[in-house]
């Protein structure tokens, strides 16, 4: 569900294909652990390196991008891609921060349609934070949840944490979904529990790919 509203935020954005279900480019995990747990992940995507602490437990099984957009999902050892419980995933649009029309707030509501269009009877969601953060870009924190949407092996409920940064040229996303049994009404949206799970992601960084130096693997640790 995440992943879908995700991908179909970044075909309107972008207006292209955006990351695909399965192509040449796509890389699926082993589903070994490649750190110790809770630890910090760096990835060069597209203009910026963005860093964030992938949390205690979590295996990083799939990795897709283009010319335009780019996606990495992670599950906790054991589960999939297909079957999980719950998903960190990363996301960067290239170019996107270019476009006038596109703010934080726009994209973070185009995901909670997405949301709210599956399960129109059971959506709920709710902004946490919004504004500069703490290295001065323009970004939203913000929780939507289905009480019930097809997804994993059948019905079932899923919330999702959904951060939205402007970088300097690109836009990027990092959410932590989790799925559970199907509610037949809206599930409220616990704040101290989802400031919980962005404490755990913290710091969420974007800084500069310095040219000629170095540059880390998209999944490699530090």
């Amino acid at each position: 569900m995440i992943k879908e509203a995700i991908t179909a935020t970044l075909m309107l954005s972008l207006g292209v294909a955006g990351v695909s279900e399965a192509g040449e480019n796509n890389k699926r995990s082993s589903g070994k652990k490649t750190s110790a747990p809770g630890y910090t992940v760096i990835s060069p995507i597209f203009s910026q390196l963005v860093s964030f602490t992938l949390p205690a437990g979590f295996t990083t099984v799939w990795e897709d991008g283009n010319k335009t957009s780019y996606l990495r999902e992670a599950v906790p050892t054991g589960e999939t891609v297909e079957s999980w419980t719950q998903m960190v995933t990363v996301t960067g649009a290239k170019g996107l921060a270019g476009n006038p029309d596109v703010t934080p707030r726009s994209f973070a509501g185009a995901v909670a349609g997405g949301f709210e269009k599956s399960c129109p009877d059971t959506y709920s969601g709710k902004i946490l934070k919004e504004g500069k953060n703490e290295r001065g870009y323009d970004h939203i924190v913000a929780v939507v949840s289905c009480g019930a949407t097809p997804g994993g092996s059948g019905m079932s409920s899923e919330s999702a944490l959904v951060v939205v940064i402007k970088g300097d040229r690109d836009y990027y996303t990092l959410q932590w979904a989790e799925r559970g049994s199907p509610s037949g009404k809206a599930i409220p949206v616990n704040p101290q529990k989802w400031k919980g799970r962005l404490a755990k992601l913290a710091p969420i960084n974007l800084s500069p790919i310095v040219p000629g130096a170095p540059q880390p693997s998209p999944s490699r640790s530090k």
